[in-house]
């Protein structure tokens, strides 16, 4: 049995310990309200600016454009959207997870649509090339222990705040699809729900899905209706011509794909991370208070014995 000195010991450490979770818990706390304000201020307008996305992709989904041609899929992009630190629970391990799911039973990952138009890749499970952009030094950490090829790595992804800091990925992205050294874009991140419920989503990128983009219209807010989700497709009149207005659009709407991942996954980070270091101050309280316990049990048996002592001393001497 542990003395009482070291209990004391190990409470005084817990105490500490739960300090420091505790300055952690307001840190995150502050930055997912950043975080959060960065998302919701989006969400509106990149609820409208994929449904200009799907709507051209349903109008034009015929066109020669190499970013609406679809391909059967020998290759894909997996871009990972990861946390460069850790201490934020299961934020990087549902990541690994899902990525993880796609690899051992790729079939989603061999098809291919673009509005009505479907192709599905007849190539086997195993001669499926799957490589990997990683934003965060944790997804890079568990793509090499996969042993898959990183084709870029941002170390910074927590510190996008700007879509111009988009533009390295978006750029690398769409010239790599449109090389034709990938025949699928996806991208694996973490979806903000609330403060205690996030959700790992994949998504297509390239080729521009309208089912994809429909799901995740539908998903960015329950109120969806009000932004005219329901509303008929919508026919454009494209001026000088449907080519040179889709060369300058698409990307753009791309990188607007990319920076609104990027955002609900720094917001659910934050958030994962402060229910983290919450519930860790929680447990470090309830061992401080089971040792106290502890603590003065032994204390108090101490006095007892003395007590009994002091008094057999006295009985004696009677």
């Amino acid at each position: 049995m542990a003395s009482s000195l070291d209990i004391k010991r190990r409470i005084r450490s817990i105490n500490s310990t739960r300090k420091i979770t505790k300055a952690m818990e307001m840190v995150s706390a502050a930055k997912m309200r950043r975080a959060v304000s960065s998302v919701l201020g989006i969400r509106p307008y990149a609820h409208a600016a994929w449904s200009v996305l799907t709507n051209l992709a349903m109008a034009f989904e015929n066109s020669e454009l190499g970013l609406l041609q679809v391909r059967e899929v020998k290759s894909v992009l997996m871009i990972a959207v990861t946390s460069n630190r850790g201490l934020c629970g299961s934020f990087n391990t549902q990541v690994a997870k899902k990525i993880k799911e796609e690899i051992l039973h790729p079939d989603k990952l061999k098809i291919n649509r673009i509005g009505k138009k479907k192709i599905e890749s007849k190539i086997k499970d195993e001669d499926l090339k799957i490589d990997f952009i990683t934003i965060g030094k944790k997804g890079e950490g568990m793509v090499k222990k996969m042993q898959k090829e990183i084709v870029a790595a941002f170390e910074d992804g927590g510190n996008f705040s700007t879509i111009a800091d988009v533009k390295p990925l978006s750029k690398i992205v769409i010239e790599d699809y449109l090389a034709k050294k990938y025949d699928k874009v996806v991208v694996i991140y973490t979806d903000f729900v609330s403060a205690v419920s996030q959700q790992t989503r994949i998504r297509q990128v390239l080729p521009i899905s309208k089912i994809d983009l429909e799901k995740q219209i539908a998903e960015i807010d329950i109120l969806a209706k009000e932004y005219g989700l329901d509303e008929p497709v919508v026919s454009y009149k494209v001026e000088p011509s449907p080519e040179e207005v889709l060369e300058f659009i698409i990307p753009r709407l791309i990188e607007m794909q990319l920076f609104h991942a990027v955002l609900e996954s720094q917001a659910s980070e934050q958030s994962a991370r402060m229910m983290a270091m919450r519930n860790a101050t929680d447990a470090a309280g309830e061992m401080s208070e089971d040792l106290t316990l502890a603590y003065n049990q032994i204390r108090q048996g101490k006095i007892t014995q003395e007590i009994a002592e002091i008094s057999a001393g006295r009985a004696a001497l009677e």
